[in-house]
């Protein structure tokens, strides 16, 4: 039977493939799956949730990102400050219909979200 991981995989465009390595890996809980040129995939190890791929390119990222990983945790505080001891910056906390959620950065300025799981 397929899963989403057999056939899902997110694509994320980096500057530096070497430092958004260690972030990413540490941010997920990931492992290195390996990786040719500019690319580098990461995978969870348990295999359930879809592979992250990293890609070198040239140009620096210009505007908000058009899709964004939004981490689910039961602590979001709690891992918002384990996210930003790994390099992640925080921008901005938000409250609507009753559910907070942290924005945040990784370092080269991708946004992501901390929400309630």
């Amino acid at each position: 039977m397929r899963t989403m991981t057999d056939y899902l995989v997110l694509t994320l465009d980096v500057n530096d493939l070497d430092r958004q390595t260690e972030f990413w890996t540490a941010a997920l809980s990931y492992e290195v799956a390996g990786g040719v040129g500019q690319y580098r995939a990461l995978t969870d190890p348990s295999g359930r949730l879809p592979k992250l791929l990293l890609q070198t390119v040239d140009e620096a990222k210009g505007a908000k990102n058009r899709l964004h990983l939004d981490l689910h945790v039961p602590d979001i505080e709690a891992e918002a400050a384990r996210l930003e001891s790994v390099g992640a910056t925080r921008v901005e906390r938000f409250d609507e219909f009753g559910i907070s959620w942290v924005l945040m950065t990784d370092p080269e300025g991708n946004e992501f979200c901390v929400c309630p799981a």
